[in-house]
């Protein structure tokens, strides 16, 4: 007997732990500990490796939740601090039903989707405890509170998908079901505000692009539907995933196939088409090897630079031999190689080049017309087209262009320049230079300007101000 008393005597000496407070609810006890040791806020104890919050939370005694997130001192309590299974006080509270201390929690800023290490939310194990307690009060604040019904666990499964079949949870299936189609209509209305924004970007840079209406209507039917895919999939909609379009650009030098496909590549990220923006421009040195056994590897490492983004193959023409006998010549290995990629969905490609020797490449593998679905051909610029390029350039210089704090005079018409263009140039010439001509006319202008200026010039808008007459100085340089 007196053993036995001495081991009662023994057990009631042990002293009192602060999660030994936070779990019975004593309240008082728990502040002595705390004034004596501000160190112990925090403190985890064996094995769950529990903060006081944890255990306060998941045992609803809310005095000590309270107490501990008002917390004065120099330490603050831990709001997201993870237990054994990566579990936060949130998810304590949740898992057990204690509906006042989560509600204390989210309103002290607790991060209502943190997951634990199997990737369930607060959502997933509020629904569990209501599954066989029936009380589904917890479930509700953390609805109220936003929480993602569509959220997923390790094993994919949302907050719904635990539910069992059959009679018993009809109350909660209904209640995530009406907040799910809530959050996703919600989702969708958001959706609105970022597409209307993508189009006005997809527009803007369509706006640089002169000529070549089969293309930008093309880029607006991808944009849309992309965009429209983004609006189904927040709805909660499964629809497929749309396929990279590889493409052909066909047209003379000058035309815009390169800046095109750099714009492209921009538009197509923006969109969802592509992880990247980057655009690998690529010509036949590139790709092709001097020796046998070259050519793959080195075709390969640019196509998986290329990755996520486009790959343009400029002057595609050149990896097909002349005369089908030339058996030393390995283009038709690198072409193979970019074809044996197209399908995967990695990587858009882009074959350009003039439309008549790029007959050749289409003609050289059967599989080219299946996988190159689009092809668009890119006319000479007329001059009043060549105005218009002069003009977008002028007004859009970034400080590294040569052209960058120089303007135009207002007697710089579209139509100015256009009548300018055809008088001082041959249509061979236009045909031969195309955008390009533009480039080395604005050289010209400039180097014109600087020539007719005096050094007393002190004008701020005289001294970078281009004229008709420095154009068709500029232009004139071509006929001589």
């Amino acid at each position: 007997m007196n053993r036995q008393g001495g081991g009662q005597r023994l057990r009631s000496a042990r002293p009192t732990t602060i999660h030994d407070c936070a779990h019975s609810g004593d309240l008082i006890s728990l502040q002595r500990l705390l004034k004596d040791n501000p160190s112990l806020l925090n403190e985890r104890n064996p094995v769950m490796y529990h903060t006081p919050l944890h255990v306060s939370a998941g045992n609803g005694n809310v005095d000590i939740v309270k107490y501990l997130l008002d917390w004065a001192g120099s330490e603050k309590v831990e709001l997201e601090a993870m237990n054994t299974y990566g579990e936060t006080p949130l998810h304590m509270a949740a898992k057990n039903g204690c509906n006042e201390a989560a509600k204390l929690l989210l309103d002290r800023g607790a991060f209502i989707e943190a997951k634990a290490s199997n990737g369930m939310t607060p959502l997933h194990l509020a629904v569990w405890y209501s599954i066989t307690s029936k009380d589904i009060s917890t479930v509700k604040t953390l609805l109220d509170n936003n929480a993602d019904c569509s959220a997923k666990d390790n094993e994919g499964m949302t907050p719904l998908d635990h539910l069992p079949q059959g009679q018993g949870s009809e109350k909660l299936r209904e209640l995530l079901r009406w907040f799910l189609q809530e959050q996703r209509k919600k989702s969708a209305l958001e959706q609105c505000g970022k597409t209307k924004a993508k189009m006005d970007l997809l527009e803007d840079e369509l706006s640089n692009i002169v000529g070549l209406s089969e293309l930008k209507t093309q880029l607006r039917k991808w944009a849309k539907g992309m965009l429209l895919d983004e609006r189904r999939r927040a709805l909660g909609l499964n629809i497929g995933t749309r396929r990279p379009p590889h493409m052909a650009f066909l047209g003379n030098p000058g035309t815009g196939k390169t800046m095109v496909a750099r714009v492209l590549g921009k538009l197509l990220h923006t969109v969802g088409i592509l992880p990247t923006d980057k655009v690998t421009e690529v010509q036949r040195t590139d790709l092709v090897g001097e020796f046998v056994g070259h050519t793959g590897p080195k075709t390969r490492r640019k196509i998986q630079e290329a990755e996520g983004g486009i790959l343009f193959v400029d002057e595609a023409y050149r990896l097909i031999p002349m005369q089908k006998a030339d058996d030393k010549d390995y283009g038709l290995e690198a072409l193979e190689e970019i074809m044996s990629v197209m399908d995967t969905g990695k990587i858009v490609v882009i074959f350009a080049g003039y439309s008549e020797p790029m007959k050749r490449v289409i003609a050289s593998n059967e599989g080219f017309c299946r996988r190159v679905t689009k092809f668009f051909n890119f006319s000479d610029f007329s001059a009043k087209e060549l105005a218009q390029i002069l003009h977008i350039k002028m007004n859009s210089q970034s400080e590294d262009t040569l052209f960058y704090g120089f303007r135009l005079h207002e007697s710089c018409t579209l139509e100015e320049i256009a009548s300018v263009i055809e008088r001082e140039t041959t249509d061979k010439k236009r045909k031969e230079m195309n955008g390009g001509l533009v480039d080395t006319l604005l050289v010209n202008a400039r180097e014109n300007l600087d020539l007719r200026l005096s050094f007393e010039c002190v004008d701020t808008e005289e001294i970078c101000t281009i004229s008709l007459e420095d154009l068709e100085a500029g232009l004139r340089v071509f006929s001589q």
